[in-house]
């Protein structure tokens, strides 16, 4: 049976601030919670992984003392984290700020989080661990690009979704559509009407393109000059860093600096062109919530 998918109870005390990398999000998202008198809920796919700190741009310990923060380092580098369990988790650090009296401020720029706060997921069928075992195997053998073929033969919409370096959700994909359970993970509910919260209560910080992409340039040469070789070097060394995980732009470069496969201002180079294209897909996501407020940072 399809398990059902919790998600936050959202009110009049819930707002929502987002935005692409290295908009400004973080240290406006503190200012505002204080006047707000609410608690932060990291909306960030990459900041819930302990350890990997450098190159997610995690709040920093003072700005988490002036206002507490839900959702960051929550799993360690290694384990998988989904959307599901994001909504899961948002939904009870939400109910733990209500038990405090306190409002809610939701801040990041993982849209597919953000896009599954205002409108669910579809209920999950269970795994099938022999299945999955199979797909794994096929995967380290041939790689996610003949996986994401076969994908797009059984389910094209999935396939639209889903990166073709996107492991973990190709096999999610491949195991639902064999089973015949119905739409893939991920899958959105169609929405009656635009939920409250996000009509009322959103923002989108935006910035000129030009400097935001001087911005992200500048924030990857200090992600290597704080030292994000050393620190991917150390995690991967003690826990690893899984797929996901290693999604997080700088750490998959970091890690051949480290082996020796390329120097580290190669890595610079390749960490910046792969986070602006980054923001270049978040805002591309965030542009589908027609009724939030653009704000100019």
């Amino acid at each position: 049976m399809p398990q059902a998918v919790p998600r936050p109870r959202l009110g009049d005390d819930c707002w929502i601030l987002s935005g692409p990398t290295a908009s400004g999000k973080t240290a406006l998202a503190v200012s505002l919670a204080r006047r707000l008198d609410a608690e932060i809920v990291s909306v960030d796919s990459m900041a819930v992984y302990r350890g990997l700190d450098i190159g997610t741009a995690k709040p920093t310990p003072s700005q988490r003392q002036a206002v507490r923060h839900h959702l960051v380092d929550v799993v360690g580098p290694d384990e998988p984290y989904s959307v599901a369990r994001w909504l899961a988790d948002a939904a009870d650090a939400v109910e733990g700020c209500r038990s405090r009296s306190r409002r809610v401020l939701f801040v990041g720029g993982t849209p597919l989080y953000l896009r599954a706060l205002r409108d669910g997921i579809d209920p999950l069928p269970g795994g099938h661990p022999e299945l999955r075992r199979r797909l794994e195997d096929e995967l380290a053998a041939v790689g996610t690009l003949p996986l994401h073929d076969r994908l797009a033969t059984v389910d094209a919409a999935a396939a639209a979704r889903i990166h073709p370096h996107d492991a973990r959700r190709i096999i999610r994909a491949l195991e639902v559509a064999a089973h015949g359970a119905g739409p893939a993970p991920g899958s959105w509910r169609e929405s009656p009407a635009v939920e409250p919260t996000f009509a009322e209560r959103m923002m989108i910080v935006d910035l000129p393109r030009r400097l935001l992409y001087e911005r992200i340039d500048q924030r990857v040469e200090e992600m290597f000059s704080a030292g994000l070789v050393a620190e991917a070097r150390a995690v991967d060394d003690a826990a690893g860093i899984g797929p996901t995980a290693r999604q997080a732009a700088g750490y998959a470069e970091a890690l051949e600096v480290a082996a020796g496969r390329i120097d580290e201002a190669e890595a610079v180079r390749l960490t910046q062109r792969r986070t602006r294209r980054l923001a270049k897909r978040q805002l591309t996501w965030l542009r589908s919530f027609r009724s939030a407020v653009w704000i100019t940072a």
